[in-house]
């Protein structure tokens, strides 16, 4: 049974499901602490809110990327993928508190392209900074 789970295509199919899964789950969690419904206003053209978002996902996928080339076990995988989500949404929240003068998510969901714009290349730039500390 060991020689199954060492197969390069069970294990790269194995990767995927979780990371798929895991993903979902965490674009949940974004949907729940943003003001704006993301796949909503995507749906209704909201070019701030797809880029937004296209870097929260972008960053989940190179967080748990650097989380498979340095763990050798799905479960150390997934625990470092979820620590590394975690930061990611943490700097969510500094971003936030960063800018007083106006409200991140009020600006996206009102089609603000460049903080849509500042908003994805934080996430992607967090996320290799996070990646890097996995490794």
């Amino acid at each position: 049974m060991n020689q199954f789970w060492e197969n390069e295509f069970v294990r790269t199919a194995g990767y995927y499901s979780v990371v798929v899964l895991c993903m979902i789950v965490f674009l949940a969690v974004f949907e729940l602490v943003t003001k704006y419904r993301n796949w909503e206003e995507i749906k209704n053209g909201n070019v701030a809110v797809a880029m937004a978002t296209g870097g929260k996902i972008f960053g989940i996928a190179n967080i748990f990327r650097h989380s498979i080339m340095h763990n050798d076990t799905l479960l150390t995988m997934i625990s470092w993928g979820v620590f590394g989500f975690i930061l990611l949404l943490i700097g969510y929240f500094i971003f936030e508190f960063l800018t007083p003068k106006f409200k991140i998510d009020e600006e996206i969901e009102n089609n603000n392209k460049a903080v849509g714009l500042i908003s994805m290349i934080i996430s992607i730039g967090l996320s290799f900074i996070i990646g890097a500390g996995l490794s």
